[in-house]
């Protein structure tokens, strides 16, 4: 759980600036499409700080949160928020104080990921939204490879979920699904396959099954 923590200073130069611009744009610009300033947002598993900064772009009161004073540090860079040391298995906040949450590419790396989804649904207000992504269970095996092939920078733990474990986790915990699409149709995330990329994401609803990484927006019911 800790390893982006020991790699935050190097976490920005490693990282695919495609997928975490696909996945901003998805969530601000697909799914968070109403207004959000002056609302209070927490991004969950804020890792250098990308999420925040678009949340605090569009005027919201940012709280940002990982594991680390490395990675809040990245954060403070990129944007000023309320820069919070915590688990997403653990918030430290009370119930119902969050507008919205943010979380992406984060539950994966925990123990028991959707443990993650009873927290974030009691911080969040009623009549709240969480705006998440994780990575597709189709696609596992794709790790294996990567790894094999010395593709990837990254550790840690790789506990991803299917997208029937997500939707039901989602029901049984309170949270009514809005939207459900995928990013990327596949995981080969190259300037090669860019195009191909950019052009299946128009079909993000209907592929949404079969593609890289889920995303969902979910309301807390009133």
């Amino acid at each position: 759980m800790y390893f982006y923590e020991s790699f935050s200073k190097d976490f920005d130069s490693k990282m695919n600036m495609y997928d975490t611009n696909k996945r901003l744009d998805v969530f601000y610009n697909e799914l968070l499409t109403e207004d959000i300033s002056n609302k209070d947002v927490l991004d969950a598993g804020c890792g250098t700080g990308w999420f925040s900064k678009a949340a605090a772009e569009r005027g919201a009161n940012v709280t940002s949160m990982d594991l680390g004073e490395g990675l809040l540090q990245q954060v403070s860079i990129k944007c000023k928020s309320n820069r919070v040391v915590g688990s997403i298995l653990n918030i430290p906040f009370s119930d119902n104080t969050f507008d919205y949450i943010v979380s992406s590419e984060v539950i994966e790396h925990i123990p028991q990921p959707l443990d993650a989804i009873d927290e974030l649904y009691r911080v969040l207000k009623p009549g709240g939204k969480l705006v998440l992504s994780t990575p597709n269970k189709v696609w596992y095996f794709s790790i294996w490879i990567a790894n094999a092939l010395k593709l990837r920078p990254y550790q840690g733990l790789e506990n991803w979920v299917s997208r029937s474990q997500l939707k039901n986790k989602l029901k049984e915990t309170g949270f009514q699904i809005d939207e459900f699409p995928g990013i990327h149709l596949f995981p080969f995330v190259h300037k090669l396959t860019y195009p191909i990329l950019n052009y299946f994401h128009k079909f993000n609803k209907t592929l949404a099954p079969v593609m890289l990484n889920m995303a969902v927006k979910c309301t807390k019911p009133k």
